[in-house]
């Protein structure tokens, strides 16, 4: 290596140490599970390095529109979309559930945090289809009764957009209750479930399929959408457009001709401008169903270690109230 090599680990690349040789350098010739270790054992050194240099990928948060805050978001941007992100995901993830297989009452919390997260979140925009609704309502009063063209809400300076530009934010309101009740509907075992084997099977058979399929489906999937949907964001918000291939110093680069460039082009004349809104939607979808993938491995182990009398333990589920037991599952 010479002097011009730049360390690949999490943050040494964002401090431009120099001459220094990583974990993952060292690792990544050598075969599959020599890489996997390697980006684990780097991922130990980049926890505690991440925090104490925070201020080199979040400087972009208080934007001064310098080139320092340029690239910091850059450095952000590559970060968000790493294989080194990923393996601190995995290592903290890792250490949380060999502790948690050791004390069970820890990896309980964890699960109600993380379900009654995914609650908190799921019953607060659900609401939005109720504003669905009383937008639509709105809309077809005012376009079919009262013939108006345009809509305005607030004072001062009002909201002031053609119907057709309300009428396409609908979907918002939609997407905003399938993302984000998302985990919310499947902690509520809300979700289809289209059964082969797994009614017919016994009570740990049904825990290890569970387990399975977070790990082998909701994980896995998780992963691929966030690495897709991740850039897909950015290529949406800022100029020049990030890519996946891109390594750190080429974004870095690029930083000196980086601007804002928010997608506001509706798909009409007078339609909705804020697609960058379902972006963001996407990626935010992608993080909840990936941390109850979490939640949910952890449930399925403990019900499974402690048999059918912890079926259920601790889920806060909603009901319609005493007296309306039959109707559960049935809204």
């Amino acid at each position: 290596m010479t002097d011009e090599t730049v360390c690949t680990g999490f943050f040494r690349a964002a401090t431009e140490a120099k001459g220094d040789i990583s974990c993952l350098d060292q690792f990544q010739s050598s075969g599959v599970l020599q890489f996997i270790s390697g980006n684990f054992l780097e991922a130990l050194y980049n926890v505690p390095v991440a925090i104490i240099n925070a201020s080199m990928w979040l400087d972009w948060l208080t934007w001064e529109n310098t080139l320092e805050d340029k690239q910091s978001l850059m450095r952000f941007v590559y970060y968000g979309g790493s294989v080194e992100f990923f393996f601190v995901l995995a290592t903290l993830i890792l250490g949380m559930t060999i502790y948690g297989l050791m004390n069970n009452k820890f990896m309980w919390g964890v699960v109600r945090c993380l379900e009654g997260f995914a609650n908190t979140v799921g019953r607060f925009f659900a609401w939005a289809g109720l504003l669905m609704v009383l937008q639509q309502i709105m809309i077809v009063f005012l376009q079919r009764i009262f013939t108006r063209p345009d809509i305005s809400i607030g004072f001062g300076i009002p909201l002031q957009f053609d119907i057709s530009w309300f009428a396409e934010e609908l979907k918002l309101y939609n997407a905003l209750v399938v993302c984000m009740c998302v985990t919310y509907a499947f902690v509520q075992g809300s979700h289809v479930r289209v059964d082969l084997v797994y009614a017919a099977v016994k009570f740990r058979t049904k825990k290890m399929i569970d387990m399975f399929g977070s790990l082998i489906f909701m994980v896995p999937s998780a992963v691929l959408t966030w690495m897709y949907g991740w850039y897909f964001l950015w290529r949406h918000l800022i100029v020049p457009n990030p890519s996946a291939s891109d390594s750190l110093d080429r974004l870095v680069n690029k930083a000196r001709a980086l601007r804002w460039n928010v997608e506001t082009i509706g798909f009409s004349p007078n339609g909705f401008t804020g697609y960058f809104l379902f972006k963001i939607l996407l990626v935010t979808f992608t993080a909840m169903v990936f941390i109850h993938a979490i939640a949910f491995f952890y449930r399925s182990f403990l019900e499974w270690k402690e048999g059918e009398e912890s079926e259920n333990k601790y889920l806060d589920k909603d009901t319609l109230g005493e007296g309306e037991e039959a109707y559960e599952g049935t809204h």
